[in-house]
């Protein structure tokens, strides 16, 4: 495995990072209803905890030597698994699809986490590893927000 593929990787989260910052931040600003108090101030974190790794990341980048982040928005767009789409009208609806997103976003750290291993980068493992912790406390907070179940729940678990 080649230090390219960890700047792909890199790359990638970054950038889908970076989408998810903006849509939950969108998410906080437009969210109404009954709840408002709490969704407000759950979607407040989870923006900032994410506008905290868009430098964090892009750091991580340069230590690696690896590469540049994203420069343009068209850029960002492109190497994001998170699509640019119609945002939701209704707070349930807004909570649900940035859901989807940090679902997204601890998918490519597992990603990060596998190719960090691969190049034996430990940094960038360990550094997905805790990515990967603090964003699913926010899944679970989401789903018990909106009393569905999820992967970080029992309900949501496949038993066999």
């Amino acid at each position: 495995m080649e230090l390219t593929e960890l700047y792909i990787v890199l790359e990638r989260v970054w950038a889908t990072n970076f989408v998810a910052y903006q849509k939950a931040h969108t998410a906080h600003m437009n969210i109404r209803g009954r709840n408002f108090y709490s969704d407000h101030k759950l979607l407040k974190h989870i923006y900032r905890y994410l506008q905290d790794n868009i430098d964090t990341l892009g750091e991580e980048i340069q230590a690696c030597g690896v590469g540049r982040v994203p420069e343009t928005i068209s850029m960002i767009l492109e190497t994001s698994v998170i699509k640019d789409n119609m945002p939701a009208m209704d707070a349930d609806s807004l909570l649900h699809d940035v859901l989807d997103d940090l679902y997204a976003l601890i998918d490519c750290y597992h990603e990060m986490d596998e190719i960090g291993r691969e190049v034996n980068y430990p940094d960038v493992s360990n550094m997905a590893a805790d990515h990967i912790g603090r964003i699913a406390a926010f899944c679970w907070k989401i789903e018990a927000t909106l009393d569905i179940p999820g992967r970080h729940s029992d309900r949501g678990r496949n038993r066999e």
